[in-house]
């Protein structure tokens, strides 16, 4: 018999007083993503690249003391402003590349943001500090786009 294992989804959602054009476009702006993008307390974005194109990647690099942290990803599909999805890789801490997807609909004078993040099976341990991740992000990107 074969066991399936499921892979484990993490969502957060946020709403923001900016409008979808403004949110979205910050992910994919290197000016304004090194102000909120994996960046960590007492770390600092020594390196931001993207590359904003399907097939297109990211590097952001957050210097934390004397360690470097490598966040990389490939853009899997862009579609300004309602749909983001790329791959999303930590050497350091990741097996394999994760996904993530941004989904985000108008509401009110803003616009609400879902961020979906599909991690392999053996993730579960991470679950918590993912979440928080992803919540501290998205108060920076908050900060970023009011």
């Amino acid at each position: 018999m074969t066991v399936v294992k499921t892979p484990l989804t993490v969502r957060v959602v946020r709403s923001f007083g900016a409008s979808p054009e403004r949110v979205f476009d910050a992910w994919l702006d290197p000016s304004r993503a090194r102000q909120f993008l994996f960046t960590a307390p007492g770390g600092e974005i020594v390196r931001c690249d993207i590359d904003a194109r399907v097939g297109g990647t990211f590097t952001i690099v957050d210097r934390r003391g004397s360690e470097d942290i490598v966040h990389t990803g490939e853009y899997l599909e862009i579609s300004r402003p309602r749909r983001l999805a790329f791959t999303f890789f930590v050497e350091r801490y990741s097996v394999r590349p994760d996904r993530v997807t941004i989904d985000i609909v108008p509401a009110g004078d803003g616009c609400e943001l879902t961020l979906t993040h599909e991690m392999g099976p053996d993730a579960a341990q991470y679950e918590k500090q993912t979440h928080e991740g992803w919540t501290m992000i998205l108060d920076g990107l908050a900060a970023t786009v009011a």
